[in-house]
């Protein structure tokens, strides 16, 4: 039966008592009013008690001079430091500061309370986090004689001398492209998967492909005029269609980027001589100032196959251009009714576009153009014959060719295809094959870190390629002139996980490796340098943590900062020649938070499936933990194969400490089928993935359970968003016998439902019966434990129809279950957080008693987000 769980006491009442009459001895006094103010109350009662962590490095110009932020209690200092002499210092005067910046913007501020927009980053460039809004980051200007920073919309300076600050115009619009988009290698933004904070499907924010490092190799990049995306690829749905009119750009789009507000109406070439452009879907050409018509350099254009200015890219000597022509696919699209608008009484109808897997794609092929015989000349399809995307062309800068990146239907063959210039003949210069997926976003920081990466050295003459051939991501030297592997750089049981610079001069690379140190935790970074040839191997880090490193302009030094879920963070300033530390920056202390009472996340290790391979995963206690109890286990899932999803990094107040505090044990596990490890590791997901890593995660808790008598796997729960969603409800239903509780979040319950590139990458092309296999809604009839299904109406990362035909199977199944459909919120449900759904659901179910009523009590509105 289909209900929702807090307006049906007539039937759910009785059942509730009926839970609550089961005997959970040690256990009285859990689950009550008094331990949800206890979470809820957790953030406020931590603040101020984590003190000297440091924050991100920022390098002033092209000076060895950097500043850092330092928690403080009460608020922030501001650090400056001087590499080259080894000194640090305030940065500057806080106190006549904070009085300067209020008279200038006319708002109080206190000297450790200053409107610096927060900053977050890997690497030198240090930028502000995502939401910071109508703001713009500290700059010290004026060779270090004043600041400017953005409040509220309006940019100021103020000098460090007179501490006098004045408005000096608006801030800035920032250079990137928002919005969600289609693929890992779009720009994402920062999106809470609802209570379990985890990010939307693991991705997380990217610069733009202006602000890239060496990892993005964008300096090559010719930028007349084809637009290349984040990943490095380009097609289908949001092609330009008939110039600058029709863009469209959805939810589960191919084209790998994300369209300009406004798409430009001509390409001008790199001399100046030349605008081309599109008209009646066909290229056209024609002299700049020229008052002469264009002449069409392609005639078989038309709206079912028609040219794009988008991929259209001038050679460097401006002789010739290239661009695609595509077919479109099937446009599908996903209705939603929004029945409760903010802005009037009746509903709402709106629809997105949104491709799902099996769909047919826009196919899109290059052709070269010659300027002075007008000639078009179409490049053979033979080795690029089923695309999912090419990429956009890349012209080498010597104007030999240009080069796309074709990856095939599928998602197990990848190619870097080159384009000769005189005779358009291609050729691959590398091909990538595997039996299982190639896993195509960029290689980079973060959850969604994919395994692709490419650096070509001196105009492609050599080649920098990551693979997972030998069964490690590991990073490979190609002859660009021959196409042929020169050497293997990196080797080992251990992975690339990133890489932070390439030095073509001194050929050498920079890069954050996983797992190469024997007796660490795995998935912890430490970065390392080598050369091209795969000698000179040399450790940049050391301490055991997982390492985030910011080198000066000239990378003589380097900040080295590390943490763990049990250290808070400690930096360091070191030489990069030689690896010796110039200074100890800043330290976290953590004492007067454990004096508190607060405890950290016990990390712990078992066997995988395969008796050899570790799993890891961490478990939260409750603080008033008592070891003489039995305590219900609830597992916090995210098994997308995306990434790793355990926490690495440090925070004052656990993830999940305010649900421990209910009575449970919450626990964070990585299974075999996620990524940042081997390729064997994660090719477990391949077409399957309804197994989730259950097998791994089953075995993990029970090696816990027989290593602490209060681990009560006879009452185990578990809680996921989005593909966490699938993976929670995939546990009660083909694992009942262990997991008897869901509560199912956002979920993406058939693989067929969801966004098609981030299914077909893991679940194949094409659609097949293992599909079905996976689905929650072909294995709803399954169901034996107790289901709380959480929907959000207008989702529009993962179809709400998904978790509606759960619903739908369940019904017809006869099964008794719970639904919670709340109008007006996308993916995740952010409504939650300021409820107790999820947490009231897991009380009656697992420690069997009654959670307070919240029509009659409730939490302090202030910070109720806090504890859920």
């Amino acid at each position: 039966m289909c209900t929702s769980f807090k307006g049906s006491k007539p039937i759910f009442l009785a059942m509730f008592a009926m839970w609550a009459s089961i005997p959970t001895p040690g256990l009285s006094g859990q689950g009550t009013l008094a331990d949800y103010q206890r979470g809820h109350e957790l953030q406020a009662k931590a603040k101020g008690l984590v003190v000297n962590t440091p924050g991100p490095t920022n390098w002033i110009g092209e000076t060895d001079h950097f500043w850092y932020t330092r928690a403080v209690k009460g608020g922030t200092e501001f650090v400056l430091v001087d590499a080259d002499a080894g000194t640090k210092k305030a940065a500057f005067d806080q106190e006549r500061l904070a009085g300067a910046i209020s008279k200038a913007t006319n708002h109080p501020y206190t000297a450790l309370m200053l409107p610096f927009a927060p900053m977050t980053g890997r690497g030198g460039a240090a930028r502000p986090m995502p939401g910071a809004a109508m703001s713009a980051p500290l700059t010290f200007v004026d060779g270090e004689k004043a600041i400017q920073f953005g409040v509220s919309g309006s940019l100021y300076k103020c000098g460090l001398a007179d501490y006098l600050c004045a408005k000096t115009g608006p801030v800035p619009e920032e250079d990137g492209r928002g919005g969600r988009g289609a693929s890992p290698e779009d720009e994402a933004l920062i999106s809470p998967e609802g209570p379990g904070g985890d990010p939307v499907d693991g991705l997380e924010y990217q610069p733009p492909a202006s602000q890239a490092n060496d990892a993005g190799h964008y300096d090559r990049v010719q930028h007349a005029c084809a637009e290349v995306p984040q990943g490095g690829a380009g097609r289908g749905r949001g092609q330009v269609r008939g110039g600058a009119g029709g863009a469209r750009l959805g939810v589960g789009s191919q084209f790998l980027g994300q369209l300009p507000a406004e798409a430009p109406e001509t390409c001008a070439s790199f001399d100046g001589k030349w605008v081309a452009y599109i008209e009646n879907f066909n290229v056209f050409l024609k002299p700049v100032g020229g008052k002469e018509d264009g002449v069409p350099l392609s005639f078989d254009g038309s709206e079912g196959n028609y040219y794009s200015l988008r991929t259209l890219a001038w050679s460097p000597d401006s002789k010739k251009l290239v661009a695609y022509h595509t077919r479109p696919g099937y446009d599908r699209e996903i209705t939603y009714i929004e029945s409760s608008p903010k802005d009037q009484i009746q509903p709402k109808h709106t629809t997105i576009h949104y491709a799902k897997p099996g769909d047919t794609l826009d196919i899109a092929y290059p052709a070269l153009f010659d300027v002075a015989t007008k000639k078009e000349t179409e490049i053979d399809h033979g080795l690029f014959p089923n695309p999912y995307s090419i990429s956009a062309p890349v012209w080498w800068k010597d104007g030999r060719g240009f080069t796309f990146e074709y990856n095939q239907r599928g998602h197990q063959a990848y190619t870097v295809i080159e384009v000769n210039a005189q005779t358009a003949q291609t050729r691959p210069l590398i091909a990538e094959e595997t039996k299982t997926f190639f896993y195509y976003s960029n290689l980079g920081p973060g959850l969604s870190a994919g395994r692709k990466y490419r650096y070509d050295v001196n105009d492609g003459k050599e080649i920098i390629w990551a693979s997972e051939r030998d069964g490690w991501e590991h990073l490979y030297l190609y002859d660009g002139v021959t196409g042929k592997v020169k050497n293997q750089i990196t080797k080992g049981d251990w992975l690339v996980r990133e890489v932070e610079h390439v030095d073509e001069a001194k050929g050498q690379i920079w890069f954050y490796a996983g797992g190469i140190v024997p007796g660490q935790d795995p998935y912890f970074t430490q970065l390392y340098r080598i050369n091209f040839d795969g000698k000179g191997l040399t450790k940049m880090t050391d301490a055991d943590g997982t390492h985030t490193v910011s080198f000066s302009h000239d990378r003589k030094f380097y900040t080295d900062t590390w943490q763990r879920i049990d250290l808070a963070s400690v930096a360091q300033l070191r030489k990069a020649d030689d690896q010796k530390v110039v200074m100890d920056l800043d330290k976290g202390d953590t004492s007067a938070l454990t004096a508190a009472g607060f405890k950290f996340p016990e990390v712990f290790v078992a066997k995988a499936r395969d008796g050899k391979t570790d799993i890891w995963g961490t478990i939260t206690r409750p603080m008033n933990f008592d070891p003489a109890k039995k305590y219900p286990v609830i597992e916090n899932i995210y098994a997308g194969p995306q990434g790793s999803f355990v926490p690495k990094t440090f925070s004052a107040v656990a993830p999940d400490q305010a649900m421990a505090e209910l009575g449970f044990i919450v626990v964070h596990v990585d299974g075999m089928g996620t990524s940042n490890r081997s390729k064997a590791f994660h090719d477990v997901a391949f077409k399957n993935l309804g197994d989730a890593g259950f097998p791994d995660r089953i075995l993990w808790h029970q090696a816990a359970a027989a290593k602490y008598p209060y681990y009560d796997i006879s009452r185990v729960g578990i809680f996921g968003t989005s593909a966490g969603g699938q993976s929670s409800l995939g546990g009660v239903l083909f694992h009942p016998e262990f997991y008897k509780v869901v509560v199912t979040n956002s979920g993406c319950h058939d693989n067929r439902m969801d966004k098609m590139w981030w299914n077909e990458q893991w679940m194949g092309w094409p659609l097949g019966p293992q599909y079905a296999a996976s689905s929650n809604v072909d294995n709803a009839y399954r169901l034996q434990g107790r289901a709380l299904i959480v929907i959000g109406e207008m989702d529009s990362n993962v179809d709400p129809a998904s978790s509606l035909q759960v619903v739908n199977a369940l019904v017809k199944a006869h099964k008794h279950f719970d639904m919670i459909y709340i109008p007006g919120q996308n993916h995740g449900v952010a409504s939650l957080g300021t409820e107790h759904y999820r947490d009231d659901y897991f009380v009656h179910y697992l420690l069997g008693v009654e959670p307070p009523d919240w029509n009659k009590v409730s939490l302090p509105a202030d910070d109720a987000a806090a504890g859920n």
